[in-house]
């Protein structure tokens, strides 16, 4: 049985936070989906608010604390990645953006990624098209198509269960399709990652083009 990696990235500030509890939804709806196709998970979650004195030492320093290595190493060696982060400012956290500024830009091509997002209104949740997405696909992962926002609303007997007047599915029905569509795309990834050299520049595709 082929053994499946999964590495959450949870940029949550307080603990207990929302976005460290969206995280673990997502990555419950992506292990049971995984189990029903009968395979084995091997689940991380990296918090980077146990990082955040590591990160911005490897920006003055120019080298990561062995943890620090230990959690870029989880993700870019992961089958699939879940990200997560609560937006500040109308965007990710700068804590999830400093982090992901540590990742060589082609160590996740071709990895399949969910992205999540917690905010304290439904107001925010563009920041998934707006600021996630291209991040992602600068890193050329393989974002899947359904993302999850949660806002303040979402949480708790109402907004959990059912969605709020005008905002579509409730939390819940968005967890679950999100992880279906994550762990399908990482089912159906083939093994092992894709090599540099499998990826051709546009440049150099159009220096390979003949004008006759």
């Amino acid at each position: 049985m082929r053994t499946l990696k999964l590495v959450a990235v949870s940029a949550g500030l307080s603990s207990p936070s929302s976005t460290r509890l969206l995280t673990d939804r997502l990555l419950q709806a992506a292990r049971y989906r995984l189990a029903e196709q009968e395979y084995a998970v091997d689940v991380q979650v990296v918090e980077l608010r146990d990082l955040a004195v590591d990160i911005a030492n490897n920006f003055v320093t120019g080298f990561p604390s062995g943890r620090l290595q230990d959690a870029i190493d989880a993700v870019t060696g992961a089958d699939g990645v879940i990200a997560v982060t609560p937006v500040f400012t109308a965007s990710y956290s700068g804590l999830f953006k400093s982090f992901f500024d540590l990742i060589d830009p082609a160590a996740l091509t071709g990895t399949p990624v969910l992205i999540g997002a917690t905010g304290g209104t439904a107001r925010h949740s563009l920041v998934l098209d707006h600021a996630l997405r291209p991040l992602f696909a600068y890193l050329r992962a393989l974002v899947v198509p359904t993302a999850v926002y949660a806002a303040s609303e979402d949480w708790g007997s109402g907004g959990d269960e059912t969605s709020p007047a005008g905002w579509g599915e409730g939390l819940p029905s968005r967890i679950v399709r999100a992880g279906n569509e994550f762990a399908d795309t990482v089912a159906g990834r083939p093994a092992g990652r894709v090599e540099d050299d499998e990826v051709v520049p546009f440049e150099r595709q159009l220096a390979d083009l003949r004008l006759d």
